[in-house]
């Protein structure tokens, strides 16, 4: 009986195919791309026509967040090199930070709309330039829920003692996400502070 179930477990393993499954991340990493260069680009073209950008100083807690964020990807890269070392215990202590700070920036977001908002830039205005600030960071929010889904899947799979393969798939899917849209927040802030 126990030989049985053993093999049926062997197969599954064999069946565990990762390169569709990371195909499917890689084409949301694509159509997200397109998404917010669609989105600045709205913004370019609006800006242009009207002849002024969001005109507002972007709350520092922007900038406080975007070194968060970097931090965070650094734990995950950790976390990925001590997989591949098979030193489980760090990559769960990386991991933990990874998703602490993934929950800091969020918070930290939301704090910079607070601040955004007494300085009397509400979402609803006649600037679209300055609605477009909440639109971004709000989208690139919900990319990073996603992405702490991700990093929690890795994080349960290391206490669950997954294989290696699957071990290294979760740790590998949720790289893949983080570090894009780690780089997709530099980029829109960057974005936000050039087009002031």
């Amino acid at each position: 009986m126990v030989h049985k179930i053993n093999e049926e477990e062997v197969k599954r393993e064999e069946a565990f195919n990762a390169k569709p499954r990371k195909f499917v991340v890689w084409l949301f990493v694509v159509s997200s791309t397109i998404m917010f260069g669609g989105l600045t680009s709205y913004y370019i073209v609006f800006s242009a026509s009207k002849g002024k950008g969001h005109g507002l100083v972007l709350p520092d807690t922007f900038m406080y967040s975007t070194v968060i964020l970097i931090l965070s990807s650094l734990c995950l890269f950790l976390a990925s090199r001590a997989l591949k070392s098979a030193n489980i215990g760090t990559q769960k202590m990386f991991l933990w930070a990874t998703l602490v700070l993934g929950l800091v920036f969020g918070y930290m977001q939301v704090n910079a709309w607070g601040t955004l908002f007494q300085t009397g830039a509400a979402f609803v205005n006649n600037n679209a330039a300055i609605s477009m600030i909440y639109v971004v960071s709000g989208l690139h929010l919900l990319h990073i829920f996603a992405g702490l889904c991700f990093v929690s899947s890795s994080l349960y799979g290391a206490y669950a003692g997954l294989s290696v393969e699957k071990s290294k798939f979760r740790m590998d899917i949720a790289s893949i996400f983080w570090h894009f849209i780690d780089i997709l927040w530099i980029y829109l802030y960057v974005f936000l502070l050039l087009n002031s």
